[in-house]
């Protein structure tokens, strides 16, 4: 078969480009390795920026954002046992939305499927070819029968691991990239949320984050090394681990509930420059990853996307290729800045097991500089709820 363009990977980043093009008259193919049921629970971040949760609702899938979504107006960042409000609303007039990954997943399925949208789940051993010419193509296998789609454009949506990063010559890509020396233990309860932001906390004993997913469940994560065994915290050891370093004046902790999942992420970051090869154009983890400490990674693939679509349908309207040509120059401009503010937010608000007496030390110096300067508070503000310069 044949369609405009052929996108792999039905997380946020490919799900929402197939939605704009679709808007804008463009038909377009998704094919995803995982089953539908595997992206639409699988828990991946939860924050939206103030344009991520703008462009849902102007596209027509906010709906059930605007009656779920929690609207969060600032955070708190915690050290020496007191609590520090960063108010977004007074700052810089914006706010953020907590609205869970797998639930902007779900409602873009739904959108496409009624829509008429052609999505396919359970592809296998996926290859994309062709697009330094023009006559990209991409083959699969599904249900055992080997398929093959033709395309004027590839967009590759296929996360970190994917293929269609790898797919492109050796060569044609810079890679830059940071290993961090911990990683999060992310937990999932079912409670209720104890507070009503999120609290980000600096503590001797490593960095905790206290959030939610919703009324009901509270999200919390820990620092841990980046080896860590799973099996070296039991539910008793965590929540202790959690009210120590969540610990505030007025004895105030996260409320405890069943343990619904919990799993350890690795921090890295990385940038692929440029995100695109001839006809190959990456958008989303595919191309970058940022430590999740500034809530950055699913924004900069709606950001992608936006961008993306907008190049392809000035190219399907008037055959300028002019957007397409600059879409990673375009994109890697906002890419570096979430880059910085998340590899910041990382330092700022980590134990790194290497810092020094006099690294502590400039450390502390930045978090009370954050909390008592105005105009360092707006920094921080405007890049968490997504820097638009």
């Amino acid at each position: 078969m044949r369609t405009p363009v052929a996108i792999v990977g039905a997380g946020p980043a490919g799900l929402m480009l197939s939605h704009l093009l679709a808007q804008a008259g463009i038909a377009s193919v998704v094919l995803e390795s995982r089953s539908r049921e595997y992206v639409e629970h699988r828990v991946r971040a939860g924050v939206l920026e103030h344009a991520t949760a703008r462009l849902l609702a102007e596209t027509g899938v906010g709906e059930r954002m605007r009656r779920e979504g929690l609207v969060h107006r600032g955070i708190d960042i915690r050290f020496d046992g007191a609590l520090h409000r960063i108010d977004f609303e007074r700052l810089v007039g914006r706010t953020i939305t907590v609205y869970g990954q797998q639930e902007v997943v779900k409602d873009l399925i739904a959108a496409r499927l009624a829509a008429g949208g052609d999505i396919r789940f359970e592809c296998e051993d996926v290859r994309v070819a062709g697009f330094e010419g023009n006559a990209p193509r991409v083959a699969f296998v599904r249900a055992g029968r080997a398929e093959e789609i033709e395309c004027d454009f590839i967009a590759g949506c296929d996360g970190f691991h994917g293929v269609c990063r790898e797919s492109i010559p050796a060569g044609r890509l810079e890679r830059f990239e940071r290993a961090y020396p911990f990683a999060w233990l992310g937990v999932l309860a079912s409670a209720a949320p104890a507070r009503e932001e999120l609290v980000y906390a600096h503590h001797d004993r490593g960095f905790a984050l206290f959030s939610m997913r919703s009324p009901t469940v509270t999200r919390l994560y820990l620092q841990v090394p980046p080896d860590e065994d799973m099996a070296a915290w039991p539910d008793a050891r965590l929540w202790d681990e959690l009210r120590t370093r969540l610990a505030q004046e007025g004895d105030w902790h996260p409320n405890e509930g069943p343990i619904l999942e919990k799993g350890i992420t690795p921090m890295r970051s990385f940038v692929a420059e440029p995100m695109q090869c001839g006809r190959l154009f990456l958008a989303g983890d595919a191309a970058h990853i940022v430590p999740p400490t500034g809530a950055k990674g699913l924004n900069l693939a709606m950001r992608d996307v936006r961008v993306l679509s907008a190049a392809l349908e000035r190219f399907h309207r008037a055959r300028d290729e002019s957007g397409l040509a600059a879409y990673s120059r375009t994109c890697l401009k906002h890419v570096w800045r979430a880059e910085h503010f998340s590899w910041w937010m990382t330092a700022m608000l980590h134990r790194f097991p290497d810092n020094d007496p006099f690294q502590r030390r400039l450390q502390r110096s930045q978090l009370e500089y954050v909390v008592s300067s105005e105009a360092a508070a707006a920094s921080l503000a405007e890049n968490y709820v997504g820097y638009d310069g």
